[in-house]
């Protein structure tokens, strides 16, 4: 399965979202949900789905869910 598709899964299933909901351009904030707590069990999930572990920058900067395809990409490929 591709990193975009199991990271969906874990945006869905970590921000309480309807299966068909569009993450693709989700936004830190864009929804109640993806606030300061929701971001550290987002970003808890992703690393349990993907056995990684972020630094504190990558954590903040995790801005999006583009923005963390790209980190876990990196992380994964490199």
């Amino acid at each position: 399965m591709a990193i975009e598709e199991r990271l969906r899964g874990v945006f869905v299933e970590s921000l309480q979202l309807d299966e068909g909901a569009a993450v693709e351009n989700l936004k830190y904030r864009d929804i109640e949900a993806w606030d300061s707590v929701g971001h550290m069990a987002l970003v808890a999930a992703i690393e349990d789905e993907f056995d990684v572990q972020f630094d504190t920058d990558q954590v903040i900067d995790m801005s999006s869910f583009k923005v963390a395809v790209d980190m876990l990409r990196g992380m994964l490929d490199g």
